[in-house]
Parts: structure tokens; C-alpha cells; sequence
């Protein structure tokens, strides 16, 4: 009896066995439909955004620089909106849009991040919420290929298209990039490009650039970078 119930119990292991691989295989072709679906309807996306006029500027922090050129794209396209994700202090940013006689209205900082990859972690829910199609993503050469291919991952995995403008900076950059960092951060970008379709972080430290109160940065004190060229 003994044996005859081992048997019998191998037997029904292994016809278990053979419907979960049923199962999976079965899963695996959804998986692989639902992706191709997906990546054709995102081309068909981009390809049209592509055509599209910029609808957002998107500064990645790291240079003072940026947040100047995008002030002065500002003062060209005023209804333009623009997040700058973790740039430079807040108040450097307000001196920084009226000397370059732009407007402050449509200007958002988002200081949750603390990466590059968590420049977009955190600004793609947002770009979602705007139903932005096409970004200008700005940068410096410092900070290539390795930003512009993570954005080209994350943010054309929700349909939008980017336009690298690069900004030169002045002196020896701060940060070096590394073969290793960005294909580190490009495989984690490829992860994310697909969790982030269900997954919206929200960012806890989002300020309108009108909000910044300049009397009380004044009372606490801060520095602005010597490239911006400030004077307080």
C-alpha cells in the first residue's frame, strides 16, 4: 500500500507540475501580447509627440546654468510650464527668473529627489498630471549620455517625447559620470519604465516658484553659485 501510494503521489506531482508550466507558458504569451501592444501603441505616441510643439521644460539639477537658460526660455514662451527637479536653492532660483525679466507664474521645484534617476522617479507623475507629450530636457554635457538615455527610457515609456538641450557650463564640473553609474542607472530606468505605468510616487516638496518666501531664505541665509552671476 505503501509503495502504491508513493506512486500515486509522484503521479499527481507531476501532472501538478505540468499545469503550472501550462500556466506560466500560457501567462508568458500574455505577457509578451500585452508588452507588444503596449510598445506599438508608445511609438505610435511618441512619433506624434514628436511632431508636437514643446510643451514643458524640464531642468535636471545639478548647474546653476540650466535654471538661467530655462529663465530665458521663459521670457520666449511665458505659458510654457516648467519643473525643475532638485536644482539649485530656491531662493537662487527666484533671483534668477526676474533678472532675466521672466515670468514666475508657471514655474515649479520639485526638491524630493536626490538622483538622476530620482529626477525622473519623482517628476514623471507630475509631467503625467500636466499631459505633457514633449519635453525639453534640460542639461549640461556633464551629465551625458547618461541623462538623456534615461529619459529617452522613462519618460518615452508614458508617451513622451524629448528634446536634449545641452548647456555648457563654466570651469570644471563638479560631477563625473562613469560607464558603471550609467549602465547601473539605464537598467534600473528599463525596470522602472514598466512599474512605473502602475506605480505614481508623489513628491512631498513641490513649490511654485511664486511661493518661495524670499524674507524668511533672507533670515535664514543661503549661497547661490557663482556661476549664476547673482548679486544679493
Amino acid at each position: 500500500m505503501k509503495r502504491k501510494f508513493t506512486i500515486k503521489s509522484l503521479i499527481s506531482i507531476k501532472k501538478k507540475s505540468t499545469n503550472l508550466w501550462q500556466l506560466l507558458q500560457k501567462l508568458t504569451r500574455v505577457f509578451y501580447v500585452v508588452l507588444g501592444v503596449w510598445l506599438i501603441f508608445t511609438t505610435i505616441t511618441l512619433v506624434f509627440a514628436s511632431s508636437q510643439p514643446v510643451d514643458a521644460f524640464f531642468v535636471l539639477g545639478g548647474s546653476i546654468r540650466r535654471e538661467t537658460y530655462v529663465a530665458q526660455q521663459a521670457k520666449q514662451y511665458p505659458q510654457t510650464p516648467i519643473l525643475i527637479s532638485h536644482g539649485s536653492p530656491d531662493p537662487c532660483i527666484r533671483l534668477i527668473f526676474p533678472a532675466e525679466l521672466a515670468e514666475l507664474q508657471n514655474v515649479w521645484l520639485e526638491n524630493c529627489a536626490n538622483s538622476t534617476f530620482e529626477n525622473f522617479y519623482y517628476s514623471i507623475p507630475i509631467l503625467r498630471r500636466w499631459g505633457v507629450h514633449k519635453v525639453m530636457l534640460i542639461t549640461s554635457p556633464s551629465h551625458l549620455p547618461r541623462a538623456k538615455w534615461m529619459a529617452q527610457i522613462l519618460l518615452g515609456a508614458h508617451g513622451i517625447w524629448v528634446e536634449p538641450e545641452i548647456v555648457q557650463e563654466l570651469g570644471i564640473p563638479g560631477n563625473r559620470e562613469s560607464w558603471s553609474k550609467t549602465g547601473l542607472d539605464v537598467t534600473r530606468s528599463l525596470f522602472w519604465a514598466i512599474l512605473s505605468q502602475i506605480i505614481q510616487p508623489q513628491c512631498s516638496n513641490v513649490t511654485r516658484l511664486t511661493e518661495v518666501d524670499m524674507q524668511a531664505w533672507e533670515h535664514r541665509g543661503f549661497h547661490c553659485e557663482h556661476q549664476g552671476g547673482l548679486t544679493r
